[in-house]
């Protein structure tokens, strides 16, 4: 297939195949049941067979299907490994790449927004895509100035193409499910409706990449290509080289697994104190290891694709950090308030806060150590403790509530989190949080915490300066 898809009848019936597939299946496996195979046996290869066929009709569509079955690919790592081993590949090639779209429709596009005279604005332009993605694709180009750029193309017709497949999907959500123990699918699919007008407007991408690429400007540890040239449809940004998330997934060593996921964690948590911006698109295809300029120097961590970013002028809600802090503290009382107050824990329903504390510790472990290793293996056992119908876990989720505002940060949180199971690294997340989310490091002494012994009069009646005092305090809290 050489191009988008855009008949909107071609596409319906494309994913309306999918729970007829899915349905077939079902029939198939009872009658393995009747057969005598186990019924774990037979649901491995249900779950198998279905994600096999999935992933390659969401590839083959782009547009709204590949957007999400790119939502879906960080959580790969929930599934087990004798069902996700086998189509890993094609997960990597929903992060990485999809078919191009031929070179006519391209120079159209470029000939409608840039101007009929648009070759004039490289002085090379490789008629090959570098990369190929949901709604548009990338050109290697060299910018009429000299330098090297990314000409990002989007696909004609994509807007209509993500909210018809975005439409189609929600139909039958409750079908996909299973491919993902513990998450909610319809959720997911209406959240990347709301995002549909964004992740098509380049004028708002061009803009938050800027913003990035001047606050990231000379770091050591994350690079975001500049804005060269933005118009409807097209945009042109440094080109960036490096290796792809999905390629140290696949065969990185044990050292760039670990330094790309410290710097995505970094990124995660940085990002919105820096630039008041949250990067809302965390799948590996949107993500370089980038190395160094001088061969002792550090690797960076390459971003790109700011279609989808969550405004967060204040960064994270310091009520994250609140919250995380007390219940590494134990303190399920306050943890379950500040919840109930959030809107986590509606006013109609009573939890038990010791079950609430119970329920969340788990999920925080990496947060509990001085470095932890993040592994498939670690987040099926969350996904299994949650999606279990009979455990205590999966009905006290069942209970709480996801205030709107916190959608996009939990998912992206989520999403962060699947990548870095993929990766198996080794992160020191607690530094991340320290310096960067707000409200985790206590500011003011825990109630309970005795206040200092005022110090012996000096004879000159002078009161201690407010700072030395509030430094005292936050030091007593911390040793706390």
């Amino acid at each position: 297939m050489s191009d988008l898809p855009r008949k909107a009848v071609t596409r319906t019936a494309k994913l309306a195949a999918l729970p007829l597939g899915f349905a077939g299946r079902a029939t198939w496996g009872l009658g393995k049941r009747i057969g005598g195979k186990s019924a774990e046996l037979v649901a491995r290869e249900l779950q198998q067979r279905t994600a096999e066929q999935l992933f390659k009709v969401l590839g083959e569509l782009k547009g709204g299907a590949m957007k999400f079955g790119q939502a879906l690919s960080v959580f790969e790592s929930a599934l087990p490994e004798e069902v996700a081993g086998p189509y890993r590949a094609a997960l990597t090639k929903l992060q990485e790449a999809a078919p191009p779209m031929p070179s006519r429709t391209v120079h159209a596009v470029l000939e409608d927004r840039l101007g009929v005279d648009w070759r004039e604005l490289f002085l090379e332009f490789e008629e090959k895509p570098a990369a190929a993605a949901s709604i548009g694709q990338v050109h290697r180009a060299i910018w009429h100035d000299g330098r090297e750029v990314a000409v990002k193309v989007q696909y004609p017709g994509a807007g209509e193409a993500l909210l018809s497949d975005l439409t189609q999907l929600s139909r039958f959500a409750r079908l996909l499910g299973p491919l993902i123990p513990g998450m909610d699918i319809k959720p997911l699919i209406a959240e990347l409706r709301d995002r549909v007008s964004e992740e098509l407007d380049y004028e708002l991408e061009a803009r938050a990449q800027q913003e990035h690429a001047e606050e990231f400007a000379g770091d050591a540890d994350v690079l975001v290509p500049g804005v060269v040239h933005q118009s409807e449809q097209v945009l042109v940004t440094e080109w960036m080289d490096g290796i792809p998330l999905s390629q140290v997934i696949k065969d990185g060593s044990p050292e760039q697994r670990d330094r790309a996921g410290q710097l995505l964690m970094r990124f995660l948590f940085s990002g919105p104190a820096r630039t008041g911006l949250l990067h809302a698109d965390p799948h590996p295809g949107n993500f370089r290891l980038v190395p160094p300029e001088q061969e002792d120097g550090p690797w960076r961590l390459g971003v790109m694709d700011f279609g989808t970013v969550d405004r967060l002028p204040g960064g994270l809600p310091a009520t994250i950090g609140a919250s995380l802090r007390m219940t590494l503290e134990g303190d399920a009382e306050s943890v379950y308030e500040m919840l109930r107050a959030e809107g986590f824990v509606k006013e109609s329903i009573d939890l038990d806060p010791d079950a609430v504390l119970d329920y969340l510790l788990p999920i925080i472990e990496p947060a509990q150590v001085e470095e932890f290793t993040f592994s498939r293996g670690w987040m099926r056992g969350q996904a299994a403790r949650i999606a279990d119908l009979r455990s205590p876990a999966h009905q006290l989720g069942k209970q709480l509530n996801l205030p709107p505002s916190y959608l996009l940060i939990h998912r992206v949180t989520l999403s962060t989190i699947g990548v870095l199971c993929q990766l198996e690294a080794t992160v020191r997340m607690r530094d991340e949080l320290e310096q960067w989310l707000p409200g985790f490091v206590a500011t003011v002494p825990h109630p309970s915490t005795p206040l200092p012994e005022p110090a012996e009069d000096s004879g000159k009646g002078a009161e201690p300066e407010p700072a030395a005092v509030a430094e005292e305090a936050q030091g007593t809290a911390e040793e706390a």
